[in-house]
C-alpha cells in the first residue's frame, strides 16, 4: 500500500517551555501622559480597585485621572534610572540572571518577564513565546505573597489571552512562595550584609503593601502570609517578637486598610523614644516607587521629622545572587516533569511522531 502523501502542512511540534516572570508593571516614562495611561489600566482592572463601575468610573475619570497623574510623575521622575523605572530595569535583569542560571543547570528554556500593566504587556509576551514555538509556559509572578489583587489579576490576564487562541499552550502558574526556604535565606542575608556594614538598629520594621481589610473578611490569604513571612525571617534573624515590627503601606481611599500602617509606625516609634530603625520590604523583590519613593524618602522624612535619629532602608533582592538561586529553585519545582533539558525528552519526541504519522495517514 503507497504511503499517503505529505499533507501541506506539518501535524506536531517539538515540545518547548517557556518561564515567563511577571510584575506589576510602570509607565513608560515619568510624564504625566505616560501616568495617566499606566493608572487607567491599573486602576479600571476589578480586582484592584472592588467598587462597582457605576461608582467607580465617574471618580476615576472625572477626578484621579485629571489630578493624579501629574504628582505620580513627580515621584516617579526623582528614583528613574538612565536605564528607566526602577521595577523594570530590576525584573529585567532578574529574567535574564534566571534565564543563565537555569541555563547553568541544563535547562534549554526561553525566559523572558512581562508586565501586568503597561509594557510589555502579559499577552504580547506571551504572543513572542507562542511564536517563538512554547506548547508549556510557566507563569512566575514577582509577588512572594498571594493576594486577589496582584497574582490573581496575572491569572486573569493569562485566561484573557487564552481566550483569542485557537492552539492553547499548557500553562501552569506559580500561586505564592511567601514561605520558600531560598526565599526566607535570601532575604536573611540581606539584613544581616545591611547589619555587617551598618550594625543593628533599634527595631527592624518589615513593611508590605497593604490590601483593603475587607479582602482579609472575603478569604484572602494575603494578610496571613504575610505574617507568615515575617515570623520566618524573624526566626531566621535571631529576632524575637521584640526585635521588629510587621507594618502595611501604601494605602489608597478612605476605607480601612491592613493594619497598623508603616508611616504612622514609624511615626509611633519615634516619639516612643526609637532612635533607629532599618526597614525592609520583604514582598517586593525589585526595587520600585513603593519602596525608592515612599519608603526611603517619604517614610524616612516621617520618622526623622517625629524625632527619629536613624533610618536605614534595606533594598530589595534585585540581583542578589541567593535570589536568582531561590527564583531557579522555585521554577524548577513548578517545571517538573515538563521537557526542558536540551529540548524534548525521547519519549515526547517520540510521542509527537507518532502522532504526527497518525494525522498524516487520516488525510
Amino acid at each position: 500500500m503507497p504511503f499517503a502523501a505529505e499533507p501541506p502542512f506539518s501535524h506536531g511540534q517539538p515540545l518547548r517551555t517557556a518561564v515567563i516572570l511577571v510584575n506589576l508593571g510602570t509607565p513608560d516614562e515619568p510624564t504625566p501622559a505616560a501616568l495617566r495611561r499606566y493608572l487607567a489600566e491599573f486602576l479600571s482592572d476589578a480586582r484592584v480597585v472592588e467598587i462597582p463601575r457605576l461608582l467607580w468610573w465617574p471618580i476615576l475619570h472625572g477626578v484621579i485621572l485629571r489630578v493624579r497623574p501629574a504628582k505620580s510623575a513627580a515621584k516617579y521622575a526623582s528614583i528613574w534610572m538612565p536605564e528607566g523605572s526602577p521595577l523594570k530595569v530590576w525584573t529585567e535583569k532578574q529574567a535574564t540572571l534566571l534565564r543563565g542560571h537555569l541555563g547553568e543547570r541544563g535547562h534549554a528554556l526561553t525566559v523572558r518577564y512581562a508586565m501586568r500593566y503597561g509594557n510589555p504587556s502579559v499577552a504580547t509576551v506571551l504572543d513572542e513565546v507562542k511564536a517563538e514555538g512554547a506548547t508549556r509556559v510557566l507563569i512566575l509572578p514577582a509577588y512572594p505573597q498571594y493576594s486577589g489583587t496582584t497574582t490573581a489579576s496575572v491569572i486573569d490576564a493569562v485566561t484573557a489571552w487564552t481566550a483569542r487562541q485557537r492552539h492553547v499552550p499548557e500553562l501552569r502558574f506559580v500561586n505564592h512562595y511567601h514561605d520558600d526556604p531560598g526565599y526566607i535565606e535570601a532575604l536573611a542575608r540581606s539584613v544581616r550584609a545591611h547589619w555587617q556594614a551598618h550594625g543593628r538598629a533599634d527595631k527592624l520594621v518589615m513593611s508590605f503593601h497593604g490590601v483593603p481589610e475587607r479582602t482579609l473578611h472575603l478569604g484572602d490569604p494575603y494578610h496571613c502570609e504575610c505574617h507568615k513571612t515575617a515570623r520566618l525571617l524573624a526566626q531566621a534573624l535571631g529576632l524575637d517578637a521584640s526585635g521588629y515590627v510587621l507594618t502595611f503601606q501604601s494605602r489608597f481611599g478612605k476605607a480601612k486598610w491592613l493594619e497598623p500602617y508603616t508611616e504612622p509606625t514609624l511615626i509611633a516609634l519615634a516619639q516612643q523614644g526609637v532612635k533607629s530603625v532599618q526597614l525592609i520590604c520583604p514582598g517586593f523583590t525589585g526595587d520600585c516607587i513603593e519602596t525608592l519613593e515612599e519608603i526611603d524618602m517619604e517614610a524616612r522624612e516621617a520618622f526623622t521629622h517625629a524625632g527619629g535619629e536613624r533610618f536605614e532602608y534595606i533594598a530589595c533582592l534585585n540581583d542578589r545572587p541567593e535570589w536568582i538561586r531561590a527564583m531557579a529553585d522555585i521554577a524548577e519545582r513548578h517545571l517538573q516533569g515538563w521537557p526542558t533539558r536540551n529540548g524534548a525528552s525521547e519519549a515526547d519526541r517520540a510521542s509527537s511522531r507518532e502522532r504526527a504519522l497518525a494525522m498524516g495517514a487520516r488525510q
